[in-house]
């Protein structure tokens, strides 16, 4: 997957190069392409912004320069703006985009860009959640990792994806490792019974518990099977008896 990143902060990527992302480009999975879009100025300030026509705060994107560096993308690609208008970013949404040979995404920054940049060249707008940050490059940021975890062959163990949280509309479940007894508090017995059928059980139940007492609102959409209605209320009788 090629990914164009039009921003005035292209250095801000830079910290994509670490982890899983880091590895993906340097196995050529993905490829990154950062354009600054201060390198498209059309005056003698260096500047790509201007006063809104009709008066207002702050300052706008001029669609020139935003233009030019669009056209430094070269090809076909799927053009995503990056603005807290947008359609609220989710995994489903993540698995669709990384079906995409190419995307470009542009940041924005000040009061956004020229409606008309909008209008005749993005295909879709994309929010990161309902709060408003400095620019588009945190966002873009995040889309990047999430975009990369769902192509196939980034992540070494396929079993990492699917059971991410959220890959199948629940959260993932609790997690214990060395020491056996940390200040009291022991791993669950099943977990050190050597039983895979009942482990596999066990995280099922605990994933619908854990998505149904943080997030209400995902559980309420879930289609659940006759066997994961059983496997939750048993595990929730148990956690009845023991007081916890």
């Amino acid at each position: 997957m090629k990914i164009n990143i039009i921003s005035l902060f292209p250095e801000i990527f830079e910290s994509l190069q670490y982890g899983v992302v880091g590895k993906a480009i340097s196995k050529k999975i993905i490829s990154l392409n950062l354009v600054d879009l201060k390198e498209f100025s059309t005056n003698k300030y260096g500047s790509v912004d201007d006063t809104p026509y009709g008066g207002g705060e702050g300052m706008v994107i001029s669609p020139e320069p935003l233009h030019s560096a669009l056209k430094q993308t070269k090809g076909k690609s799927h053009v995503i703006y990056l603005t807290p208008q947008g359609e609220l970013f989710d995994q489903k949404k993540s698995k669709k985009l990384s079906k995409i040979d190419e995307i470009t995404l542009i940041c924005g920054r000040y009061e956004g860009i020229d409606q008309r940049i909008i209008d005749n060249f993005v295909d879709e707008e994309i929010s990161i959640g309902d709060y408003v940050l400095s620019g588009g490059e945190i966002a873009g940021c995040v889309l990047i990792d999430s975009i990369s975890r769902n192509i196939q062959e980034v992540l070494g163990n396929k079993e990492s994806l699917e059971n991410d949280s959220l890959s199948d509309g629940k959260l993932k479940g609790h997690s214990y490792t060395r020491p056996e007894n940390f200040l009291g508090a022991k791993v669950p017995d099943v977990l050190l019974s050597g039983n895979h059928a009942q482990i596999a059980e066990w995280r099922i139940a605990n994933s619908l518990w854990t998505t149904k007492q943080k997030r209400p609102d995902l559980f309420k959409d879930l289609q659940l099977s006759e066997k994961e209605m059983i496997l939750l209320r048993e595990y929730e009788a148990r956690i009845v008896k023991s007081g916890e």
